[in-house]
């Protein structure tokens, strides 16, 4: 599919390839990692052929469909959601503009409405519809204008484009900063069902050994290819590193060696022609390149935050609701000094208000928020960059609320988060949002409260800044309860672990392995999003008392009755089933005949008779996309009917 021969690629002084050479098959699904820097992104851009490499060959397949997602500022437009996401070839693009720009009744239409049913452009709408919902979409969302949605939602409907586009290639730039723990299982679930190619660059390291059957590392102007997932890879790296370290100090024994031989009996006449063949053997050598490098790593202490109580927040009989939807009734929950809690639910559980209640952002409706003696609140979410002064440098705005903290600390936190040599001294006006975010997270750590509440910290990290929060957090000497979709980062720090869905909070006392086993929850990624089930053993149902005074006779009744009355709406199901997969069959029979007609020669001829056929085209395509659509969720509640019997 894809042959790289002896790329090269320098900007000025710095090399970030040296003659690179990679062969990537049809089907494989590849990781590309590497240092900040090291030159993912820059690769990615060659191939695209948005740069240009300075010397090499590139290599590709005929006519092979590329399906490209960067990792920030994906366009959007005038186009609706839905539009956005069936957007997969330029001509299918003007189909669609034409329709919506278009009179009803004028040729410029009805002509659009032919070439938008050759383009399969009416299951088209179908297929992006039901990924739109995969990835957190609402129905209600479909026609809104993509420009007026936030910037993750329009990365989202980007991501619903290339899935729906099926291409040959898919290439991704941290595809997982925008998701949510819900969609990132069912994204992760697509792209393992993925027939085509596959490279992503990502630094969640759960979503690489769930997706990648390969890893690719860019690393000292080299890339380097490992067999199997992100773990495998971290596996078989290290043995690299120490064949190679092995061989390097074999080698240079073996010269050392040659040349102390060379030095000693070089002038001897009985052994000059011996020295002189040693000189030759020397000048031949491959040599073996010195071992690389280490990166370097961050050890960030933090400065010691004021000591609390024991008791650091209680929340006695909350309710909290926006609008209509209310997120919790009488909530009651107690957080001690030290702990470290890990918030888990699925999206839209209320983990995020939950922070929020904590850290006093939301007015209460009822029920109370006490602090514990001598509490300081420090809240992180994505928001908090507006606190930002952008007039001031990145170093000077890192050191604003600090104290106790020196510039070269600063500096080290600053480097372990991307903003390296004279980046410190930019101004912060000119920074991305991700920068911004991350600039952010150093102010927080620079000057710890002793309760910090943390909302998604590590989006826009890569894996050696995760590394050095994490490090920096293992030994913050106050309390931490967070939210992340970063399992690395959840088991690292998370010693308790609460279990939100709604309304509810259920406490599981351990980490997170702890709780998947309370839980029983299928595995590491599910845990976060599965349906909530209290999984107590110890402690036994207790029955209601209608129950408690009913006989064993009056029992065994009821369960048959219910059994019977599962039996006959399993039956209904299986027949609504069966009569929407008979509708589906004779309105693809329709379309097939009308599609048959439209296609034959001299239709339009007559005018009124093709603006008919393609009238009926139409909503032979609505009725099938509606009943397809009632089919699915009828099928899904009909395998789970059958699941629980």
């Amino acid at each position: 599919m894809l042959i790289l021969s002896n790329i090269s690629k320098r900007y000025g002084p710095k090399i970030l390839f040296k003659e690179i050479s990679l062969r990537v098959a049809r089907g494989e699904r590849m990781g590309l990692v590497g240092a900040n820097g090291a030159g993912k992104t820059t690769l990615f851009s060659i191939l695209l052929g948005k740069n240009q490499e300075d010397e090499g060959l590139i290599e590709w397949e005929r006519n092979i469909r590329i399906g490209y997602l960067p990792q920030e500022s994906a366009p959007a437009g005038d186009e609706t959601v839905l539009e956005l996401a069936t957007a997969i070839s330029g001509d299918l693009e003007k189909v669609i503009q034409t329709l919506r720009t278009s009179n009803d009744d004028s040729p410029e239409r009805a002509h659009a409405l032919e070439r938008f049913a050759e383009l399969d452009g009416y299951n088209l709408e179908a297929r992006a519809k039901k990924i739109l919902v995969g990835l957190a979409f609402q129905q209600s969302d479909f026609d809104k204008p993509a420009k007026t949605l936030s910037g993750g939602w329009i990365m989202r409907a980007h991501l619903a484009r290339l899935l729906v586009m099926d291409p040959d290639l898919l290439m991704l730039d941290e595809p997982t900063n925008h998701l949510d723990l819900e969609t990132l299982g069912w994204f992760q679930s697509q792209l393992q069902k993925f027939s085509g190619s596959l490279i992503t660059i990502s630094h969640d390291r759960e979503f690489l050994n769930g997706v990648c059957t390969g890893i690719l590392e860019i690393s000292n102007q080299k890339i380097h290819r490992y067999q199997g997932d992100f773990d495998h890879y971290l596996v078989q790296k290290e043995e690299r590193l120490a064949q190679h370290q092995a061989a390097y100090q074999n080698q240079q024994r073996e010269i050392a060696h040659h040349e102390d031989f060379i030095r000693r009996f070089r002038a001897k006449a009985s052994k000059a022609s011996q020295a002189q063949a040693r000189i030759k053997l020397l000048e031949k050598m491959e040599r073996i390149d010195p071992p690389e490098q280490a990166d370097a790593t961050i050890a960030f202490a933090f400065p010691q935050p004021p000591r609390s109580g024991q008791r650091v927040v209680t929340l006695s009989g909350v309710r909290q609701a926006y609008g209509n939807h209310l997120v919790y009734n009488d909530l009651n929950l107690e957080i001690e000094k030290l702990e470290r809690i890990s918030l888990v639910g699925p999206n839209g559980a209320g983990k995020s208000t939950l922070l929020k209640i904590l850290a006093d952002l939301v007015p209460l409706e009822a029920g109370e928020r006490e602090l514990g003696h001598n509490v300081s609140v420090g809240y992180f979410s994505q928001q908090r960059v507006e606190t930002l002064d952008l007039d001031r440098t990145v170093l000077d705005e890192s050191l604003q609320l600090s104290t106790g903290v020196s510039e070269q600390e600063a500096r080290n936190l600053l480097g372990a988060f991307l903003f390296r040599g004279d980046d410190v001294f930019k101004p912060v006006k000119v920074l991305s949002g991700g920068e911004k975010s991350r600039l952010a997270l150093v102010k927080l750590l620079l000057a710890p409260p002793n309760l910090l509440l943390l909302d998604e910290p590590t989006t826009h990290l890569d894996m050696a800044s995760i590394d050095a929060l994490v490090y920096a957090l293992e030994g913050f000497q106050g309390t931490l309860v967070f939210v992340s979709h970063d399992l690395h980062f959840i088991r690292k720090l998370g010693k308790r672990t609460i279990r939100i869905e709604a309304g509810r909070i259920t406490n599981y006392p351990g980490d997170y392995d702890y709780y998947l086993w309370k839980s029983g929850s299928s595995n590491a990624q599910s845990g976060l999003v599965e349906g909530l089930r209290d999984a107590r053993p110890d402690q036994p149902a207790s029955e209601s008392h209608e129950q408690k005074s009913l006989s064993a006779k009056d029992k065994r009744r009821l369960r048959s009755q219910e059994r019977e009355k599962k039996k006959a709406e399993r039956g209904k199901l299986q027949d609504l089933v069966r009569r929407l997969e008979k509708e589906i069959i004779e309105l693809e029979e329709q379309q097939s005949i009308i599609n048959e007609q439209l296609s034959g020669p001299g239709i339009y001829d007559d005018p009124e008779k093709a603006k008919e056929l393609n009238s009926q085209a139409a909503s032979v395509a609505r009725q099938l996309e509606q009943r397809t659509y009632e089919w699915e969720i009828e099928a899904e509640k009909l395998v789970e009917m059958e699941k629980d019997q």
